[in-house]
């Protein structure tokens, strides 16, 4: 009798729960249908009667955008040319000239020559603005420009481009090239290997194994890997590479998402290279991704001490989906969780500010490391040891979104000689130069502060204030701007850093740049000072 009425019970129960996703399910399938009804129908209309005549392409290109927009940064619509270009950044190889760069609407600005490549055989440099690729003019090209760069191994292709205002024209043969996931790795003394890990494609564990049983053949006792701008990429190469220094079966990263089958356990599969090296990770601001699974989980094991400025706060993991006519939809289909079960996501896009701009995280929650140590979520992966010229602020990334560090070091190599890379020094006298140039250019950004000023002086409404208090407010902001001018000296180490790192690549490559970080960067001084010192080394960590 007491098995029957707990059936009884039991029974209605499922019954109800079924009755509920049921119908929730009915419900946004109906709302769906209904929604691509209206929208088919609109579409339609539009193109059949608009007083002009449209482009259907480009309008559902429009709206596309416009509808992922709302969502986050990483969820977009990938056309054909898309897709490739997707592909090629995960396969690290194609065909093309070699050269990082930059998209403009009448100009494609080379960023960075890769040394040895087309590009650079070419004569090409950093700063150079390619006007007309072939017939074409890039003021005149609706799409991508840079796509006219690509092209079959051995094809040419002939460019006009502008250096220093004066017109210059040359011939590129296309070449194949391959994107090392590992661009450098050294000694950086006699116990101690380098090595910079620069993007998770689908040469990361392959590159970094290698270079790693390299160093240790040259007879490295201590690590330290270089996560510092990796922008992310492949989620498996960074299960195999934190797979390097730890055991088989361990836990790396949780995926959670309110899709069943995209919730999944990520364990190391393999055999590790070295479980015992002692290990730093030096990571920034720019690492981010996959960077901040490998950071976030070996410091979660107490497997590596972390070194540097809090990490970008990338927590959320993509998946390219298959459309029709060769287009994806690269959606964000769920949230990673490291080692200790924090998630390091920054920034609220589903819950906004009334800018329609997403929210940072700032109330952390806290977590514990296997050795116990305190962690924390919702911010990035905060270094255990922070580095001060690694930090960023809003003054730093505005001259580099702005080009001003960059425009100032096209104009500093073509002023100025370099023999050797042990030779570079940037002086006082530099930074003053490089202080007159921000003064002498439209550079500008806005503080918040001299948002709501501004804000406070403008409109109708605020003409009751007087002429006395606005004077007031307009010499406030004269002296915010002052101010700003002035705290290039207070960030000075930040800004010269970032100043040292894009001179030194104009004449000795990344090559150059990583030969001259292992004498001069702060964040691998600091990390082989702290390697050479066992017991703070396994004290930070929490190890007995």
């Amino acid at each position: 009798m007491k098995k029957l009425v707990h059936k009884r019970v039991v029974v209605p129960v499922l019954a109800l729960t079924f009755l509920i996703v049921g119908s929730s399910f009915k419900s946004d399938f109906f709302e769906i249908a209904k929604q691509i009804e209206i929208f088919t129908t609109l579409f339609k209309e539009l193109n059949m009667n608009y007083v002009d005549e449209t482009n259907p392409a480009e309008l559902m290109d429009t709206a596309i955008k416009n509808m992922l927009e709302d969502l986050d940064p990483y969820t977009k619509f990938l056309n054909e040319q898309d897709v490739e270009s997707y592909r090629i950044n995960n396969a690290g190889e194609y065909s093309g000239i070699g050269a990082l760069v930059r998209t403009y609407k009448d100009r494609l600005l080379i960023v960075e020559p890769h040394q040895g490549y087309p590009a650079d055989k070419a004569g090409l440099k950093a700063g150079d603005q390619i006007i007309q690729i072939g017939d074409i003019k890039v003021a005149d090209f609706e799409d991508n420009a840079s796509e006219l760069l690509k092209g079959s191994e051995g094809s040419t292709v002939d460019i006009i481009y502008k250096r220093q205002g004066r017109i210059n024209s040359t011939t590129i043969e296309r070449g194949g090239i391959e994107v090392d996931a590992v661009p450098f790795y050294k000694m950086i003394d006699e116990k101690t290997g380098y090595i910079v890990l620069s993007k998770f494609n689908a040469k990361a564990t392959e590159q970094t194994k290698s270079a790693l049983l390299d160093l240790k053949g040259k007879g490295a006792e201590k690590i330290v890997l270089d996560l510092r701008d990796n922008p992310g990429g492949l989620l498996s190469e960074a299960i195999n590479v934190t797979n390097l220094f730890v055991p088989k079966g361990e836990l790396v990263v949780t995926t959670k998402s309110k899709v069943k089958k995209f919730n999944r356990e990520y364990r190391t599969s393999n055999q590790p290279v070295d479980t015992e090296i002692p290990l730093v990770v030096l990571v920034n601001g720019s690492s981010a991704s996959a960077s901040e699974i490998v950071s976030g989980s070996l410091q979660d094991l107490d497997r590596a001490v972390i070194m540097g400025a809090r990490s970008f706060g990338k927590g959320l993991v993509q998946r390219p989906l298959k459309l029709t006519y060769g287009t994806q939809l690269k959606v964000t289909i769920s949230r990673y969780y490291t080692a200790s079960g924090r998630c390091i996501q920054a920034l609220d896009y589903w819950n906004r500010d009334e800018n329609g701009n997403a929210i940072r995280n700032t109330q952390f929650n806290d977590f514990t490391t296997r050795n116990g140590r305190k962690v924390q979520d919702g911010g990035g992966v905060l270094p255990d040891i922070e580095i001060a010229a690694v930090k960023t602020n809003d003054l730093t990334m505005a001259l580099l979104q702005n080009n001003v560090i960059f425009d100032y070091a096209t104009d500093y190599y073509f002023s100025n000689k370099v023999a050797d890379v042990d030779d570079f020094q940037f002086s006082n006298s530099d930074f003053n130069d490089f202080k007159a140039f921000v003064r002498e250019s439209d550079f500008s950004f806005e503080t918040k502060a001299e948002k709501a000023i501004t804000e406070a002086l403008s409109g109708p409404e605020n003409d009751f204030l007087g002429q006395e208090v606005k004077d007031s407010y307009k010499t406030l902001l004269a002296n915010i701007q002052k101010g700003k001018i002035n705290a290039l000296d207070k960030y000075q180490k930040e800004i010269q850093k970032n100043l040292e790192d894009e001179i030194i690549k104009r004449y000795f490559y990344r090559d150059g740049l990583y030969q001259y970080y292992l004498s001069h960067d702060d964040a691998i001084l600091a990390a082989s000072e702290l390697l050479e010192n066992s017991s703070k080394y396994n004290s930070i960590l929490g190890n007995r």
